[in-house]
């Protein structure tokens, strides 16, 4: 991959990081990790607030964190094709990466923490469309963070996030109908775990 379109960009986000106030470059270190706990939190609670309603509803809720394993995986194959080293390791006179650039190896692109971030919040927001007005925000800004901390060029989340989305949408329109007929079986069972599981649904 060609980094040299957004090596400028790259320079100009590390060099405004280093500008900010010590809390704000801890609260991008810290949003890197702590969105993807957030996004997880965000799948149990679309999960159980799907239950109660029809089977479709419950089964794209469902759908939403393997829609997202699967943007993971896809972006994963992708970088491991791709064999871009990072900024931090390779961009001649940028500042130092606010956190420990990923030893070599660690290829570059695209962004996974994107791609998963970009996954999540169309996946959430299928489930759950209001969501969209929290998720799409978060992928956003924890796209940007990789940046502002020095470990991605600008391409690198701007194509994770685009990765992730679409495998996401896809994934779920694949899956939907199956999942919501398996649901729908599911409610019929007699083992109470599945019953739990799937939802009582609409009496």
């Amino acid at each position: 991959m060609d980094s040299s379109i957004t090596r400028g960009l790259y320079r100009d986000i590390t060099d405004f990081a280093h500008t900010t106030p010590s809390w704000v470059q801890h609260l991008a270190e810290l949003w890197t990790e702590a969105g993807l706990l957030l996004f997880g939190v965000l799948f149990v609670v679309a999960w159980w607030r799907a239950r109660p309603g029809d089977p479709r509803a419950t089964a794209v809720a469902v759908l939403a964190p393997l829609a997202t394993a699967t943007g993971y995986v896809v972006s994963e194959l992708l970088k491991s094709a791709v064999d871009e080293e990072r900024p931090c390791r390779t961009v001649a006179g940028a500042v130092a990466s606010l956190v420990p650039c990923p030893a070599p190896g660690d290829w570059s692109f695209p962004s996974n923490h994107a791609a998963i971030a970009g996954a999540a919040a169309i996946a959430l927001a299928l489930a759950w469309p209001r969501i969209a007005l929290l998720t799409v925000p978060m992928a956003l800004l924890m796209a940007f963070s990789r940046v502002f901390v020095g470990v991605h060029y600008p391409h690198d989340v701007l194509v994770g996030l685009t990765v992730g989305g679409v495998v996401a949408a896809l994934f779920v329109a694949a899956l939907t109908r199956p999942a919501t007929a398996l649901v729908t079986t599911m409610r019929t069972s007699r083992t109470g775990v599945v019953v739990w599981f799937a939802g009582p649904g609409r009496g």
